[in-house]
């Protein structure tokens, strides 16, 4: 078991990174609250079956409760808006270097509300990997255009606390029952704020063709189940500001995608941002020396 935990990590940054690459196909045909809220509800509708399928235990009520909090947060606000405010034409590179600051905002949070002790190894693993995530989507940053406004930009910032504050509640008050049945109620509660926004501010107008379906496919089955059951799988095991730390290895993993999928620009700059985030990773998530020679022996 232990050696298949060793690749939950770089399996997340991967499944994680390809999210972004289905929403590039999908924002052309559907409005982004009316598109989360169908998916989040075929993820629910998923991981009810699983929890009949594989005999899991059912929630009680303070798990469930506590669950669709954290997938509020986790979900409804963060995907919610990000999606909302690169469709207002926010560009991508902008909004991915300000959610990059979630892994600092989780960490502060964590030391807050979790107790966790944050040491300068991981503050500087953690500036580091800020550094590097600059650097990558630097190149992205000159297109800026007109869709940076008051609003998209302070949409941006909610996203980024949405995220951190849903992984800290998850981490405190929701990883102790089971983690099928709590990622269900996650996603009742994502689609539940996702159902409002789309009554509340959109047409609701969907254009079904084969990208579209191929969007849907990919976000529910690799990100929503996949992605989503190993980082909860990480939540509950493992410090947060470690697992937040594996959020900056994203943006570099998404620019591979890109090159390869889309021709997008790839240079060496970036590259070497690649590099240097991954430092920072390193740096934030390393184990001392003398603990890992005694966990080893």
């Amino acid at each position: 078991m232990q050696s298949i935990k060793r690749f939950i990590p770089a399996s997340f940054v991967v499944l994680w990174a390809t999210g972004f690459i289905g929403a590039r196909y999908a924002m052309p045909w559907a409005e982004p609250f009316t598109f989360l809220a169908i998916r989040f509800v075929i993820a629910a509708i998923l991981f009810a079956g699983l929890v009949v399928l594989l005999g899991s235990r059912k929630a009680t009520r303070e798990e469930a409760l506590h669950a669709t909090v954290a997938g509020v947060l986790m979900h409804g606000v963060y995907l919610g808006a990000v999606f909302w405010a690169i469709h207002k034409g926010m560009p991508a590179g902008l909004s991915a270097l300000i959610v990059g600051l979630q892994p600092l905002i989780t960490a502060v949070l964590a030391g807050k509300f979790l107790g966790e002790a944050i040491l300068p190894r991981h503050w500087a693993g953690l500036a580091v990997g800020l550094l590097g995530v600059v650097i990558v989507l630097w190149p992205k940053l000159g297109m800026i255009g007109g869709g940076v406004t008051p609003a998209t930009l302070t949409a941006s910032l909610v996203s980024v606390l949405g995220m951190s504050a849903g992984t800290i509640w998850q981490k405190r008050y929701a990883s102790g029952g089971d983690l099928v049945s709590a990622t269900m109620w996650q996603y009742v509660g994502g689609s539940a704020v996702m159902i409002l926004g789309s009554l509340a501010f959109e047409t609701r107008a969907i254009t079904v063709n084969g990208e579209l379906i191929f969007a849907f496919a990919w976000l529910v089955l690799v990100l929503s189940i996949g992605a989503i059951f190993l980082l909860m799988v990480m939540i509950r095991d493992g410090e947060m500001s470690k697992v937040a730390s594996l959020f900056y290895l994203v943006p570099a993993v998404t620019a591979i995608i890109a090159w390869a999928l889309f021709n997008e620009q790839l240079n060496l700059l970036q590259i070497a941002g690649m590099a240097i985030a991954t430092l920072g990773v390193a740096l934030a998530t390393a184990r001392p020396k003398v603990l890992s020679e005694n966990i080893s022996a």
